[in-house]
């Protein structure tokens, strides 16, 4: 073979292995071709169990408004509202014991309680101890907004705060800005605290059924870390234009130091 057949040869080769295909960059792919018209059912998220440091937006109304005043945030001064710093203000934080602190009612624990226990607890409560069913009493407890943090190969990287009750890893990165064409979508980690420790776990968001895994829909408090693909740390380029660049200005450079210990 000539010289000029192994370098067009070399070329070719790392054009090919350098370049990012657009099956590395598109989600929810289904790659199982045996089951092309099978529907893809998601996995329903289950009920949160809370846990140390989540924090509560509790609130409690009756046709009296003035009966239960005291048990609702004002909403005054700097905490109103659902920014950030209203529910650092407002909100009910689950203390290092499992409990929160609710106005009359007292330490209340709710360490691996739902959502929906915590209600009932709290209504109960409230009718046995102060109130009559004539007071119809209606009680919401959610979670004040499900944070998460981002970061890695990611359009905005950070902690961010959705107010929803259920949120998908598909929500969350679109929420971020993206995944970046450098970005592993393969290999998403999520890190998720539970009671028996930190878990970690890799999802391929290009695979349709990652909708399957139970790491699909987020929990609170939730890490995720964008891997970067290979050709980020080959510095080749994200595209064949890019790569072939590359390789001309490497070619170039190593044709002209031939010469010169040549000459």
């Amino acid at each position: 073979m000539s010289k000029t057949g192994f370098y067009l040869l070399l070329t070719i080769s790392v054009l090919f292995s350098s370049c990012i295909s657009t099956q590395d960059l598109i989600y929810l792919q289904k790659k199982d071709k045996s089951q092309e018209d099978a529907s893809i059912v998601a996995v329903g998220s289950k009920p949160y169990r809370l846990q140390t440091n989540d924090v509560l937006s509790i609130t409690i109304k009756a046709i009296d408004p003035k009966l239960v005043a005291i048990f609702n945030p004002s909403n005054d001064g700097a905490g109103g509202g659902k920014s950030e710093s209203g529910l650092y203000f407002d909100g009910f934080t689950v203390d290092d014991h499992g409990n929160i602190r609710i106005p009359v009612l007292g330490e209340l624990n709710v360490i691996g309680y739902t959502l929906d226990e915590i209600r009932i607890r709290i209504e109960k409560q409230l009718l046995a101890e102060y109130f009559n069913k004539e007071a119809d009493i209606f009680v919401t407890v959610r979670l004040a907004g499900l944070r998460y943090t981002i970061n890695g190969e990611i359009g905005g990287p950070g902690t961010k705060i959705l107010f929803q009750d259920n949120v998908t890893i598909m929500e969350a990165i679109a929420n971020s800005g993206d995944i970046t064409i450098t970005g592993n979508r393969k290999a998403v980690t999520v890190m998720r605290k539970t009671p028996t420790g930190v878990q970690m776990h890799d999802l391929d968001l290009t695979d349709i059924n990652v909708m399957q895994s139970p790491y699909y829909y987020l929990q609170p408090n939730d890490f995720i870390y964008v891997k970067p693909l290979k050709q980020k740390t080959w510095g080749t380029g994200k595209t064949g234009l890019e790569s072939l660049g590359t390789i001309i200005t490497l070619l170039s450079l190593a044709t002209t130091t031939f010469l010169l210990l040549k000459n």
